[in-house]
């Protein structure tokens, strides 16, 4: 929206300014994160007035979680989403057509998480919305996603599979892109929500992942780096990069109270919205093979529940002492805040080797 001053620069040579996309994306950062700030008490008092037992917690989950978390409210997640949604409406150019595809997914899953949490408290048990409600719904958002993502592409991406590594290596899948663009964004937001586990687990990787997919954005729509790098060009998407620091101030903003203790969790509300964010921002750049590296704690995560439930059914024995794999490690007795620190190490690091493969090629 603050773009549209650009136009007023002959009037006021300050307002050229909003023509650069790092001047917005820090405008985004500090918008939302002040949001954060300023809302977030507000918004855990009402959420405690609403939820008067919090969140259910799972009782096949690890003991200390039952006196430790009973009662913390859920639905933090709207915090994020807010603060995001008015940071990038405020911010980003309106006219950008990746901006709006990546925004309109995150509200989507949002919505989606926000039934399922309602649900969870309203009923008082930790079920919520049926798996194959929220499953179907997902892959809607997701095939809207690819199908508007392959429309938006140039037509020389159209349905191609960029792969790093390599210097303008592209796979064409033609048809074949909009299954593997929803098992991507599917995939990531069910990821992330499988990881919301642990105070302030899941916000940080997530913000380390939008910021470096927000740097990956912002190179692949410039024309001059992309020759540089040998990486493909792909107008526009620079754009994202508002989006992305408006993610990164308002998860910040959120991490301020989901810090261990946490005085709100951000629910399926943020864990999907946040996931299917990553999801559409890596779709959008062609990047979705990268994401599997700058997520790989996401991906893990996923895995750990997917090995666990095959290996049982089998064999009747479990892999893990707990899965999702953050559990094992409690089991094991590593503290909360010891697991929590370590796993946000280990995202720093795969982030930056997703970043290495914009120069290796």
């Amino acid at each position: 929206m603050l773009f549209w001053l650009t136009y007023l620069a002959d009037t006021f040579i300050g307002f050229n300014l909003f023509r650069y996309i790092t001047f917005r994306a820090g405008g985004a950062f500090f918008t939302a994160l002040i949001f954060g700030f300023v809302f977030g008490q507000p918004l855990i008092d009402l959420l405690r007035r609403r939820q008067r037992h919090g969140q259910p917690i799972r009782d096949d989950g690890p003991e200390n979680h039952l006196l430790s978390k009973q009662g913390t409210p859920t639905m933090g997640g709207l915090l994020i989403l807010s603060a995001l949604v008015v940071a990038t409406l405020l911010w980003a150019r309106l006219d950008n057509p990746y901006v709006w595809l990546v925004l309109l997914v995150t509200v989507s899953f949002g919505l989606i998480g926000f039934a399922d949490d309602y649900a969870k408290v309203s009923q008082g048990n930790h079920k919520g919305v049926s798996g194959r409600v929220r499953m179907g719904l997902g892959l809607v958002i997701a095939l809207l996603a690819a199908i508007g993502a392959m429309v938006i592409h140039p037509p020389s991406l159209s349905g191609h599979l960029a792969v790093p590594l390599f210097k303008d290596a592209l796979i064409n899948l033609g048809w074949f892109f909009i299954p593997f663009a929803m098992f991507v964004i599917v995939g990531a937001a069910n990821s992330v929500n499988l990881t919301d586990g642990l105070d302030g687990l899941a916000i940080m990787p997530v913000m380390i992942a939008a910021a470096t997919l927000g740097v990956i954005a912002y190179t692949v729509g410039r024309v001059d780096f992309t020759t540089y790098l040998d990486v493909h060009y792909v107008p526009g998407t620079g754009e994202l990069l508002v989006f992305t620091a408006a993610l990164a101030g308002g998860g910040l903003g959120f991490l301020w109270y989901n810090a261990p203790p946490a005085a709100v969790f951000m629910g399926d509300t943020g864990s999907l919205a946040l996931g299917g964010a990553l999801g559409a921002i890596a779709v959008a750049t062609k990047h979705e093979i990268v994401l599997g590296i700058v997520g790989g704690l996401f991906v893990v995560e996923a895995l750990s529940v997917i090995i666990q439930v095959l290996y049982f059914k089998r064999t009747g024995k479990r892999v893990f002492l707990m899965a999702p794999i953050h559990h094992h490690f409690e089991k094991k007795g590593w503290a909360e805040p010891q697991i929590v620190i370590r796993f946000w190490i280990i995202s720093l690091v795969l982030a930056l080797i997703g970043l290495a493969t914009l120069k290796i090629r």
